[in-house]
Order: structure tokens, then C-alpha cells, then sequence
């Protein structure tokens, strides 16, 4: 674990409470010159641990320092050497964080409270010292293991994944167990029922269901075979598999959602950013309030230490990081990851959505629906030609070409000289010569004659015209279908607010106007090249923020270009992963409407937490100046306040539960109406 952050942090170490702390000789050891633990593994962890002991034997001390004054009237010796030494043992790991501060050149909120228990133990009130040291502590512990909430992620990601694996070696395929870290692409692995997969890797015999909720969440397990790809940290639920394997450490699937978690608990928003701008100040404006209050107060130090106990403002420190924690835990459990919690506080800012068509609205699984070859060209000739010219594309025509042609049993010619031109089509040689499969205008850009009456007979059809050695051969016809929640998707949007929705894709304009009449989409623009997507997203954001969401492969650019990115379908995808400020691991629509109604709802829980963390500072410190608070109260509020906090941003962690649960019953409703 520590190894893994401290990659991570070369150069800048990022703590708990989200400061940012350069310069890693001067805070060795985890210590985060805030008081904070710094999220470096198991230092962290024992910090905490120590402090819960602390807290543990100083209250059963200032506990006993009670019940003897009640058991042993008239002998105070005992009693009040018990309140010493438990008020010493709480005060001492505020003490330490205090001094700390200083010898960093820091002043932090830590000195107000080590100042009130320094104040109380001078006037020799050590039971009131204990019960105010009892209860900032345990503020502090509460304060340090809520804010470890990038740690705790990336520790639940690491028991996903086997130390050990079985490779296979030799032509009898011999098991032999090593270590994860020794596994390199290409190696064969075998995963039995029951284990998690250590990488990710392709299947080359058995089939399995596989549980990939850690990772997409979704709601049921999805069936594997011969050819599909599994991913590192997902579970084998019932078959014997053997794999082949094509990424390891952290360049996995799961390697890259750790870093993302990574980057979204280290990102700040711009109200902890101001918080921080302005820590300096605050400390030495409560020891100048707690100076004129002991002066106009005639001494009264009760006052002076409710002061310093009332103003330390762990409420409203917590109110955003705990928020977030669980904003981004929330959306993770819905397979929705975040790059940077700015990004997750913009999404409910978004006013317009630009959808790419193929693989995003529609299911991206286009099949053909006709073969229209030209002169004596056959069928059979045609989708040959244009199966082997595609068959080193990923795009889902090359795809729907190359399956078709498995089932015709065609055996595809070698093509050499490949080139994909994103959008507009791909050129290869066969047995030396040049053939061609793209869009109408690209191949006219090079000179190519189409037909001239052809609509009619195209209508509905993505088109993609066949060409060899510059000798038109005929058209292929395909379709796709709309996924089944895009029509809600647009729907729960529009409730939510959204003024525009708008669709780019580069088919053709009688497919894009029917997709768009289906959703009632508010603008369209058909045979769209990746430049001409771009150039209308930048004008939509002229008037809106505007969010893009794509497949993250062809959509790169125009993902880039908008406010907000989102990638659908972004497991296995390095590209969507980089490209985009938001991931989904799924293709389910559904997510994008919770995840502008989860961050519109973070948002209003972190307002509630501010105004009621300065509410609470503020009319303390009000009521301690003029004397009608003690310090025991201020102690108690204090820790029930933040408290409070912490309870409130809980609320997000359970959002989009309903979301799992609809899923699960339609997965349900599906399988009965099979049977």
C-alpha cells in the first residue's frame, strides 16, 4: 500500500484533510504537518490506533478520578492525581500534533485546543482538563478516519485481487503457483469457480459467469466464453477457465480505477481551496478574541478556554471532504469514477448534453441488413473484400462485417498496408491491391464516383461503399437499435433540468433523423467527421455548459472539448479512462441522470454542513465570550457537531440504491417472461 502511494506522491504528498504538502523531508513518517494522518499506509493506521488507546486509558482515568471524590469524601489526593494523569495521557497526542505544527513554521486550528488544555491543567482543574481533551480527541480520530477515505478505497481494491496465480507451463499444461507480480502479457493462467481473477486477461478455453460488480456495478453476473475479455479484481462465479494475459499491475483495468480514486480524493473543491487560503489567519485571530475576552472578563480563564475550545472549527473543515468521500463512494458503487471532485461538482452545473450516436444512444452492435454489389460482383465477393480490408478494426462496422462472414464461412484474404482514418473509413491492399471501405464523402475526397440514385434504397441504413483498386464494387446496409433506456435516460434528464440535447454522429442524415425523432432530441447533425464534432460542441458551449458523452474511442476529441466528459462503456478502454473527466464502466444509460442528480445533491449537503458548521463556531464563540457556555459544553458540542457532519454526508453513500434494485427486478422480470 505504501509502495503504491508513494509512487503516486514523488514529488507532492496529499493527506487526509486535502492539503497538498511538498517537499516529502518535511513530514516524514506520515505525518501531515495539519494533524492529519497522511494516507501512506499502515504509519497512518498505527497513528490512529494510538490514539484510540489514548483516548481509551485517559477517560478510564478521568472516569476513576469521579468515582473516587464519590467513594473517598474528603480525600482529594487520589481523585485529582487520577484526573492529572488521564488529562496528561488524553492531552499528550494534541500536545505532539501542536508542537509539530509549530516546528513546520505551521499554525493550525490544533494549538487553539492544546492552549485550552494547557489553560485548564494550569488552574488545576484536572478533571474539566480530561473531559476536554476526552472529547477533542475523539474528535481528532474521527476527524483522521473519515478523511482516510482514499486509503480505504484502494485497500478494498487490493483484497480484490489474488497475491498468487496459476500459470501454465509446458504442452501438458502443468500448474505452477507464483506470484502475481512475476505474471507477463501473454503468459496462460487457469482461475478455478469461486476465485477472483489476479489480471486482466482473454479466455482461451472454458466458459465462466463472472461477478464484475466491483468494477461496473452491475447488478448480475454476465456470462464469459472462448474470445471475451475479463478483468483483474472481478470473481469467477462457476467454470474452470484457462486465460491468456493481456495487461498486468497497473496497467489493468483495476490498476487504472485505483488512480482514479487517487486523483478524485486528492482533488479539492473551491471551497476547501478557500478554506485553506485563509487557515493561516484564523488562529491568531481567536488567540487575539480570547486576549480581549480574558481582559474585559476581569481574568475569567472559563471563558477563555470555552473560547479556544468552541472556535476550532472541525465541522466546518469536515463539512466538504466528507461529503465528497461519500459522493465519489457512491458513484464508484454504481461503476461511475471520477477523476476529480471538481469534475463531480460540475456535473450538476451541466445545462446541455451532446451524445455521440453509435455505441452510446444505440446498442454500437450494428449488423448487416444488405449486401447491394454492383455489375457481376457477388454478394459473396463484396462482404469478402470488405471483411478482409476491415479486419484489424475495432469499430463496430468492421465488426459486424467480420462476424458476418465468419457465418458465411468466408476465409478472409491477408491485407497489408492497413489504414483507419477515424470517422471516414480504412484502406488496405489485397494481394497488392488497394481497397477501399468508407463513407461517401471520403472516398469522393479521393477521387472515388459513387451512384447517383441511390436513397431511396438506403433509407434508414448506415451505408458503407466498397471499393477495389478504385473500381466502385457495390454497397453494404446496416443498422443498429436504440438501447432500451435511452428514451427514459432523455426523459429523467429534461426533469432534472437540462435545457438542450443534442446527438453528433457521422451516419447519415436520414439514420440520424430518425434516432433523434425517436428521443425528441433537440438538435442533430448527421455526417459529422471527429473535427465537425468538436467545432459543435465548442459552439454549444458558447450558451451552456456543456457535457459530451461518447464510447471514448472515436469520440476522443469531442470528449476532450466539452466541460464535462463522460465515457460510456469504459471497462478494458484505456483511451475512455484517459480521455474523459468521467467513466462509466458500463453502458447502461441510466447512470448519467444520477450521476447529475448525485452531484447536485452532494452539493446541497455541503452547504448544509457549512452553514451549519459556522453557525455552530460562530454562535459558540458568541455564547463562550459572555460566559453563558462552560468548557465541558463546548468539548461535548464540539464532538457532537462533528459528528453531526459526518452522519449528514453519510446520507450520499446510500444514493442510487433504487437504481440497483430496478435493474435487479427488470433482470428478474426478463428471465421469467425466457422461461
Amino acid at each position: 500500500m505504501a509502495e503504491i502511494v508513494k509512487k503516486e506522491h514523488q514529488h507532492t504528498e496529499n493527506c487526509s484533510c486535502g492539503h497538498d504538502h511538498e517537499h516529502e523531508h518535511e513530514h516524514k513518517g506520515g505525518y501531515c504537518p495539519c494533524g492529519h494522518d497522511a494516507v501512506d499506509g499502515g504509519v497512518g493506521h498505527d497513528r490512529a490506533m494510538g490514539r484510540i488507546f489514548f483516548a481509551i486509558l485517559g477517560g478510564l482515568l478521568t472516569v476513576n478520578s469521579f468515582l473516587l471524590e464519590w467513594a473517598l469524601p474528603g480525600q482529594e489526593f487520589a481523585s485529582r492525581m487520577s484526573a492529572l494523569f488521564g488529562a496528561f495521557i488524553l492531552a499528550m497526542p494534541i500536545i505532539m500534533t501542536a508542537i509539530k505544527d509549530l516546528i513546520n513554521g505551521k499554525v493550525y486550528m490544533n494549538e487553539l485546543v492544546a492552549l485550552a488544555i494547557l489553560a485548564a491543567l494550569a488552574s488545576a482543574d484536572f478533571q474539566t482538563a480530561g473531559i476536554i481533551a476526552f472529547f477533542l480527541l475523539l474528535t481528532l480520530i474521527i476527524d483522521t478516519r473519515t478523511a482516510r477515505g482514499a486509503q480505504r478505497s484502494l485497500e478494498e481494491l487490493l483484497k480484490l485481487t489474488p497475491n498468487t496465480a496459476r500459470r501454465l507451463e509446458g504442452d501438458g499444461n502443468a500448474e505452477v503457483e507464483v506470484q502475481v507480480t512475476e505474471l507477463k502479457i501473454g503468459d496462460r493462467i487457469r482461475v478455478r469457480p469461486g476465485e477472483n481473477f489476479p489480471v486482466d486477461a482473454r479466455i482461451i478455453a472454458g466458459e465462466s459467469t463472472v461477478n464484475q460488480a466491483s468494477i461496473t456495478g452491475e447488478s448480475l453476473p454476465v456470462d464469459k466464453s472462448v474470445g471475451d475479455d475479463v478483468f483483474a479484481g472481478t470473481q469467477n462465479l462457476t467454470g474452470l477457465v484457462d486465460l491468456e494475459v493481456t495487461k498486468v499491475g497497473e496497467d489493468t483495468t483495476l490498476g487504472k480505477v485505483k488512480d482514479m480514486i487517487l486523483q478524485a480524493e486528492q482533488s479539492r473543491t473551491p471551497v476547501v481551496r478557500i478554506i485553506d487560503r485563509y487557515a493561516g489567519y484564523y488562529t491568531p485571530t481567536v488567540l487575539m478574541l480570547a486576549l480581549i475576552t480574558w481582559y474585559f472578563s476581569n481574568g475569567d480563564m472559563n471563558r477563555v478556554i470555552t473560547l479556544m475550545v468552541i472556535s476550532c472549527p472541525c465541522a466546518v473543515v469536515l463539512a466538504t471532504p466528507t461529503a465528497v468521500v461519500a459522493a465519489v463512494a457512491a458513484a464508484a458503487r454504481l461503476g461511475i469514477f471520477i477523476k476529480n471532485v471538481g469534475h463531480l461538482e460540475l456535473a450538476g452545473k451541466i445545462t446541455a448534453f451532446v451524445f455521440d450516436k453509435t455505441g452510446t444512444l444505440t446498442d454500437g452492435l450494428l449488423s448487416v441488413v444488405k449486401l447491394n454489389p454492383f455489375g457481376e460482383v457477388s454478394p459473396a465477393e463484396l462482404l469478402k473484400v470488405a471483411a478482409s480490408a476491415e479486419q484489424y478494426s475495432n469499430h463496430p462496422t468492421a465488426i459486424a462485417l467480420q462476424k458476418l462472414a465468419a457465418e458465411a464461412t468466408l476465409d478472409l484474404d491477408p491485407a497489408t498496408d492497413f489504414q483507419e482514418t477515424p470517422g471516414k473509413g480504412v484502406s488496405a491492399k489485397i494481394d497488392g491491391v488497394v481497397c477501399m471501405i468508407g463513407r461517401a464523402k471520403w472516398l469522393e475526397e479521393h477521387g472515388v464516383r459513387l451512384p447517383e440514385k441511390h436513397d431511396a434504397d438506403t433509407e434508414g441504413m448506415s451505408v458503407m461503399y466498397v471499393v477495389r483498386d478504385g473500381r466502385m464494387l457495390g454497397w453494404i446496409g446496416l443498422k443498429d437499435k436504440l438501447r432500451r433506456e435511452a428514451p427514459a435516460m432523455i426523459a429523467d434528464l429534461r426533469r432534472l433540468g437540462v435545457r438542450f440535447i443534442a446527438m453528433v454522429t457521422g451516419d447519415r442524415e436520414s439514420v440520424a433523423e430518425s434516432v433523434a425523432a425517436q428521443l425528441q432530441i433537440d438538435e442533430y447533425k448527421s455526417e459529422c467527421l471527429p473535427e465537425g464534432k468538436v467545432e459543435f460542441v465548442e459552439r454549444v458551449k458558447e450558451s451552456a455548459r456543456v457535457a459530451v458523452v461518447g464510447d471514448g474511442v472515436n469520440d476522443a476529441p469531442a470528449l476532450a472539448a466539452g466541460d464535462l466528459g463522460i465515457a460510456m462503456g469504459a471497462i478494458g478502454s484505456d483511451v475512455a479512462i484517459n480521455s474523459a473527466s468521467i467513466a462509466l464502466m458500463t453502458n447502461d444509460l441510466r447512470r448519467i441522470p444520477m450521476l447529475v442528480f448525485l452531484s447536485r445533491k452532494s452539493r446541497m449537503i455541503i452547504n448544509q454542513n457549512l452553514v451549519f458548521g459556522m453557525l455552530f463556531v460562530f454562535g459558540g464563540m458568541l455564547l463562550s465570550v459572555f460566559g453563558w457556555m462552560t468548557p465541558i459544553w463546548a468539548a461535548v458540542l464540539h464532538a457532537g457537531s462533528t459528528l453531526i457532519i459526518i452522519f449528514n454526508s453519510a446520507r450520499l453513500v446510500r444514493t442510487g440504491e433504487e437504481l440497483t434494485l430496478e435493474e435487479q427486478s427488470q433482470s428478474r422480470s426478463e428471465a421469467e417472461a425466457e422461461e
